[in-house]
């Protein structure tokens, strides 16, 4: 006799059962969930820099302490919209237990990310590093450093690029200039003072043109125009110079203030400038998009330090970020001494890579007595040794591997002819730093066989060195070379790189949200922070 099948089984489900003890929240996370890290972490942090955000009097707020919690774990979970943090406290049982059932609007939340916390997150950020510095996680030994690329908020289309902005206002000044030329030669008088110059008010040869001299010679125009109401031509002059030229000019010197030496910004996100995004190589026609250059120093794969910059180049951001660090170091030696190692308040060593080899930061880390374990950008080329005789025979044709005659002060060719010293010159960078640049030349190297391997230069061969760019790079490549430096260059690899590949891979952060560099710095603020508690949930 055939057996009849057992019926399913289920487990009870009834939707209106009613419970005598209902479950808390807490019951319902695991205890050693990144939700219970970040809420340990932020209790232990002072948040006073937040509550001076607060006036005292009226309406009552959310306290910013929950609300910094509710938005870091955000940033753990890959969650930056507003809407979808107020999406998530509405109806995830993380999010409700860390805000203990408030739940703020989108409004509240991007008004406090925005705006409460513009100005004071690097205050934060420095008390959850202390609260890393008093666990041990961060010891201030070795700080690896490296520069990433974010896209802004913007519009990609809506450019203005600084050399357009300047060949369009010298366009504009000749206009002008021409047109004052026809107005003023009048009277015999004016051309027997000024010739073919123009009046002293505009700079005399017209180079010193601005809005506020236009303006005065409108002025200028317009009361001539009261003694003079017949001039037609005078009035329409006039007129175009009030309602086109000035405009412009006014437009144009707007802009130069806000490039402030930059090469582009975009109107939408006017911080923000054009730079060529690292995962845009691969592209056909890569072309720039506005963004910030963001740079980050990691210990342990812990985040010591950041800083946002408008500048595309990594080289002259390393100086202002390291001050910045250092400023943070110090706030914290004022509260707890004990935690900083060594007075100087900056990590040890320095590593970086060769984009950050300069004579400018080399002569920093001498100064502030830091560990040199930054490259140069000829160090791997010194270190390949080519097996192909034409790449061999390549290499001694190099400034730096030219034999230097310091007796005579002198350079010699492979030719064994002599690049004798012309002058000395002068470099100023965008922070100040001034190097010293000796300029030398050789002689007859119109007849010499080798030129065509030597120079491409159409006369003699030139070279520029300075001597103590030369001394900081044999300091590092000796300290590169020793088994510290060997060490560091390896771990080097797995620290920055591999929080900008969380950052932007894993937490799928590839573009801000906010606009405005104080904004934007907010929100890389909070990223640095949620991947130190993401971990230290995982440590």
């Amino acid at each position: 006799m055939k057996r009849k099948a057992a019926a399913p089984v289920f487990k009870p489900y009834i939707m209106a059962q009613p419970s005598l003890i209902p479950p808390s929240w807490d019951e319902l996370i695991p205890a050693n969930h990144i939700v219970r890290v970040v809420n340990r972490a932020i209790e232990r942090i002072n948040v006073e820099p937040l509550l001076r955000k607060y006036k005292g009097g009226g309406t009552s707020s959310y306290h910013p302490k929950m609300m910094l919690k509710v938005i870091v774990y955000a940033y753990t979970q890959r969650i930056y919209s507003s809407r979808q943090i107020a999406k998530a406290v509405r109806e995830n049982v993380n999010f409700l237990w860390l805000s203990g059932g408030n739940q703020p609007d989108f409004r509240t939340i991007n008004h406090f990310r925005g705006e409460k916390m513009k100005g004071a997150i690097e205050e934060v950020f420095t008390l959850v590093l202390e609260l890393l510095l008093e666990e041990g996680y961060v010891k201030l030994e070795n700080y690896f450093v490296d520069g990433t690329k974010v896209e802004a908020n913007a519009n990609r289309h809506q450019v203005v690029w600084a050399k357009s902005r300047a060949k369009q206002q010298e366009r504009l000044r000749e206009k002008v200039k021409e047109l004052l030329k026809e107005i003023d030669a009048v009277t015999e008088a004016e051309n027997e003072a000024y010739g073919d110059k123009d009046l002293e008010e505009m700079g005399g040869s017209g180079r010193g043109i601005d809005a506020e001299k236009l303006e005065k010679k409108i002025a200028e125009l317009n009361q001539r125009l009261k003694e003079h109401p017949e001039d037609k031509k005078l009035a329409q002059a006039v007129k175009k110079m009030e309602t086109n030229y000035l405009v412009r000019e006014r437009r144009y010197e707007e802009q130069a203030h806000k490039l402030a030496g930059r090469n582009s910004y975009s109107k939408t996100d006017e911080d923000a400038t054009f730079m060529r995004m690292k995962e845009d190589r691969g592209a056909a026609k890569p072309l720039p998009k506005p963004a910030y250059n963001i740079q980050t120093g990691t210990e342990g794969q812990f985040v010591v330090g950041f800083s946002l910059h408008q500048r595309v180049g990594d080289t002259t951001c390393l100086i202002p970020h390291l001050e910045g660090v250092q400023a943070n170091l110090r706030a914290i030696a004022r509260r707890k001494p004990h935690l900083l190692p060594h007075p100087g308040c900056l990590p040890q060593n320095i590593s970086a890579d060769a984009g950050y080899g300069s004579e400018e930061n080399y002569a920093y880390f001498e100064d502030h007595h830091l560990g040199n374990y930054v490259k140069y950008n000829t160090f791997h080329r010194e270190m390949q040794k080519h097996r192909k005789p034409e790449l061999q025979r390549k290499v001694i044709f190099r400034s730096e591997n030219l034999p230097y005659d310091a007796e005579k002060d002198e350079f010699i060719c492979p030719a064994n002819q002599r690049l004798t010293y012309r002058y000395t010159g002068h470099e100023r960078t965008d922070n100040g730093y001034v190097a010293e640049q000796r300029h030398y030349e050789a002689s007859g190297c119109e007849t010499c066989p080798l030129k065509p391997e030597c120079t491409q230069a159409e006369g003699n061969r030139h070279l520029r060195t300075s001597f103590r760019l030369r001394q900081f790079r044999e300091q590092a490549k000796t300290n590169l070379l020793s088994e510290q430096g060997k060490a560091l260059r390896i771990q080097r690899n797995v620290e920055v790189e591999t929080f900008f590949g969380q950052v932007k891979h894993n937490m799928h952060f590839r573009r801000f949200s906010l606009r405005g560099l104080e904004k934007v710095k907010t929100e890389w603020g909070l990223v640095c922070i949620a991947h130190n508690m993401k971990k230290l949930a995982a440590s």
